[in-house]
């Protein structure tokens, strides 16, 4: 019976949570003036890709992405109502081009379905003749919709960090670019549009929305590759930025510095990658000696029996 209560007001607490989260509060002049800044709802352009509009695509699987859309939606209404920015998952998110609300939708969706994997997993023994008490299917679900609830956030930070990685070396690689636009006779803000309109690598793009955005704006480039150092935490647009803002009217010192700095960048990723080559050799090693020793210990392990015996 204590049981019973301890999960039963588990579950109701939850229900009020979610009842307090998404209803409609009234809204203030800050909300409405935060709704009004930084957008309320996913307005992202979509390109229809041939698999959507084949005849292969089921209604199952459309009327999934569709309750997925609009539950994505409102909880983008609810975090700029409630001015959840999520710390340093922003960052990640807006370098994997996704939306507060469908990492949040994708969070409640995980941990949804893992939660009904526990009365899931109870029913299918019970109906093979091996009942489990109540308390392990009560655990088990609250702990797995724990669980799934947080994994996105796994998920997210380790896709983040190879993005990452890959956009640092795409810096070196157009600072390269960028000093052969200076040494061409172009100036520094022609070289830096030059440079990110070479390829259509992900990063490029990125670097060239954000050169194409401030010359919309007036502003200068190297403040836009700050600002985009700073949405997406990458310290070497960040310090890119100041170096450019020193040097912006010295195309000789600029291109130098730039050749320079690439450089610097090319020899932080072969350290980086050195260091990474060591450690995976290091834990080979180790699995090597563990394999060994277990082999060791399967040949000996009769001759001690057969002592121990006598």
């Amino acid at each position: 019976m204590i049981t019973a209560l301890v999960f039963g007001a588990i579950c109701g607490l939850g229900v009020f949570w979610l009842t307090r989260i998404f209803a409609r509060p009234k809204p203030g002049v800050a909300t409405m003036l935060a709704r009004i800044d930084r957008g309320q709802r996913s307005m992202t352009t979509h390109t229809t890709t041939a698999y959507e509009t084949s005849r292969d695509a089921g209604a199952l699987d459309r009327r999934a992405r569709s309750l997925f859309g609009s539950l994505a939606d409102r909880l983008e209404v609810v975090a700029a109502e409630r001015g959840w920015d999520l710390g340093r998952q922003r960052a990640d998110l807006a370098l994997m081009g996704r939306t507060r609300g469908a990492h949040l939708a994708s969070k409640v969706a995980t941990g949804f379905g893992l939660f009904l994997l526990g009365p899931l997993v109870w029913t299918v023994f019970t109906v093979a003749g091996a009942p489990l008490p109540a308390v392990m299917p009560a655990a088990g679900a609250l702990l797995l919709g724990v669980f799934g609830f947080f994994l996105p956030d796994l998920a997210l930070a380790s896709e983040a960090k190879a993005r990452r990685r890959d956009l640092r070396r795409s810096v070196g690689i157009f600072l390269d670019l960028v000093a052969m636009n200076l040494a061409g006779g172009r100036g520094l803000p022609e070289a830096l549009l030059a440079a990110s309109s070479v390829g259509d690598h992900w990063s490029m793009v990125r670097i060239r929305q954000a050169l194409v955005n401030a010359r919309l704006y007036g502003t200068t480039p190297w403040h836009a590759l700050g600002e985009l150092g700073d949405e997406l935490d990458v310290e070497e647009l960040q310090e890119l930025s100041g170096a450019l803002v020193l040097a912006a009217d010295d195309g000789a010192k600029i291109r130098s510095s730039l050749a320079a700095r690439a450089a610097t960048l090319r020899r932080r990723e072969l350290t980086q990658a050195e260091g990474e080559e060591g450690e995976k050799s290091q834990s080979m090693l180790v699995a090597q000696m563990l394999i060994s020793t277990a082999f060791l210990f399967f040949l000996g392990f009769p001759a001690v029996s057969q002592l121990l015996r006598a």
